[in-house]
């Protein structure tokens, strides 16, 4: 890499992390170029402008971050799990970690969810409910889950998951929030009587 592909991935680095402080603490109104100079220190919009052409390709590449580092998060934690109840029970905790340890990141997310980032999220989305959805077939065709339905499993999962943010956020302990969503997950999914 040369030194000024260097100070250009950093110059991005610096603009989406600024973006990402701001609308957690303000939201999305208040995440504008003119706060993010303000912030981060740039002496003009057009710093952001270079690299981002608009606050929707800014939020998009935000958005793209924060899920490349919760998929190496998640492919970290599952490297060691074997069998389908174990990934799962992985899979909930390392998502509760996840959101536990990076509840700036997450807030930001939503904020640009509710704000009309639903194409931005869509593809992220999908990609997690079929990776979800493989899971709970994986392990019905095994035997290790009771017959289910695997979308309608990944669904509710996936929604589980992300409805502990505000959870989370007050103060709940992570370990303890997974470990209760591990154990409703385990009687839903359970092959035994």
């Amino acid at each position: 890499m040369t030194a000024h592909q260097a100070a250009t991935a950093a110059r991005k680095q610096q603009i989406t992390r600024t973006a990402v402080a701001l609308l957690s603490e303000f939201g999305y109104q208040a995440t504008t170029f003119e706060a993010i100079c303000h912030r981060a220190g740039l002496s003009s919009k057009r710093l952001i402008t270079y690299h981002f052409s608009s606050k929707d390709e800014l939020f998009a590449a935000v958005a793209d971050q924060i899920v490349a580092d919760a998929e190496a998060h998640m492919r970290t934690a599952l490297a060691d799990a074997t069998g389908a109840r174990a990934l799962l029970a992985t899979v909930i905790r390392a998502n509760v970690a996840f959101i536990a340890d990076h509840l700036p990141q997450v807030r930001a997310l939503q904020q640009i969810l509710l704000n009309g980032g639903h194409g931005v999220w869509e593809r992220h989305h999908l990609e997690s409910l079929h990776r979800l959805a493989d899971l709970f077939e994986e392990g019905r065709r095994t035997g290790a889950f009771r017959p289910l339905d695997p979308q309608v499993m990944a669904a509710a999962l996936r929604a589980s998951i992300d409805s502990v943010v505000p959870l989370l956020s007050a103060g709940l302990d992570a370990e303890r929030c997974g470990n209760e969503l591990v154990e409703l997950f385990d009687r839903a999914t359970s092959a035994r009587p």
